[in-house]
């Protein structure tokens, strides 16, 4: 099907985007509502930019980050002519054995992707490099995680970028988060801090990153949007729902398909950022958008 060619009033790219997302055409009811002024904005920054520009997008595990950014990419190419590269932060995670081997040197519980300190932050601050080059670049190889297997694809799997690009979004869990005081970081916030981590040494590691590594990709930033999750309660069966999905795409049983137990531990270590997230970006983002239990976004707030 051509891009442009409309099926039942329904735009070629909007077809193609709810078939590679899965989703049912009244996903476009909410995503017109709310994410098309968005696009329009962003389109308005383009045009007063004389480089590609940097959109951070912020949400908890499941709250709808990589649909947001894979309808705003579509939305920009098809209305505004504009060439837009959708990344996660969880492309950029260290391999599974880089992060054995910081379980070794630092703590057990780094062997576990997710938390600040499983990035390869120099890997996607080159990255980013290439991809906002003022000057024309010319292809730019971008790493691609496979969750299903918990690793980094080879590189020959990697996609590529050729051309210049007007517009990168990056999304990620713990984008925007800043670091903790020592009076935050010492008391645990779930059972997995309290029995496997009773000295805080893995959370201060995170913490130490985050306070390190993170502040010079926020200063690549031109702005920043926000799904707000009503609490981190939603967060089990969100992630519970990404998983199964993952595992329907995934024949036979891959090694980072978890069950529900699995994902109850796993979600442990994100509480204590996903929390320190929802209380303190909410007023420090560009654009932010409320959701409730069921993903469907109640508010919004935008620059005026």
């Amino acid at each position: 099907m051509n891009d442009q060619q409309s099926v039942g009033g329904i735009p070629g790219w909007q077809q193609a985007f709810l078939r590679q997302q899965g989703l049912a055409a009244a996903y476009l009811r909410e995503a017109q509502s709310w994410f098309d002024p968005l696009a329009t904005s962003l389109a308005a920054l383009c045009t007063q930019a004389d480089k590609p520009l940097l959109i951070a997008v912020n949400g908890c595990q499941g709250s709808g980050k990589s649909t947001l950014c894979a309808y705003l990419a579509g939305h920009l190419l098809a209305q505004h002519g504009l060439r837009v590269l959708a990344l996660s932060l969880d492309d950029f995670y260290l391999t599974r054995a880089r992060r054995a081997e910081l379980a070794v040197a630092v703590h057990p519980l780094l062997a576990t992707r997710g938390v600040p300190g499983t990035h390869d932050m120099g890997l996607l601050d080159d990255t980013l490099a290439a991809l906002l080059s003022r000057s024309r670049p010319g292809t730019v190889a971008v790493p691609r995680f496979d969750k299903a297997k918990d690793d980094r694809r080879p590189r020959a799997e990697w996609d590529t970028v050729t051309g210049a690009l007007d517009l990168v979004l990056l999304e990620g869990w713990c984008l925007g988060a800043r670091p903790q005081s020592p009076a935050q970081l010492d008391p645990p916030v779930n059972e997995l801090e309290r029995h496997e981590d009773p000295h805080a040494t893995w959370r201060a590691y995170v913490n130490d990153v985050l306070a390190t590594d993170f502040p010079p990709l926020y200063e690549r930033v031109d702005a920043w949007v926000m799904l707000q999750a009503p609490a981190f309660g939603s967060v089990f069966r969100w992630r519970l729902e990404q998983e199964r999905k993952l595992a329907r795409s995934t024949p036979g049983r891959a090694a980072g398909v978890m069950d529900a137990d699995q994902v109850a531990r796993f979600i442990q270590h994100y509480q204590r950022l996903t929390e320190h997230c929802l209380a303190t970006l909410p007023g420090a983002v560009d654009y932010l958008y409320r959701l409730d239990e069921q993903r469907r976004i109640t508010a919004s707030r935008s620059p005026p």
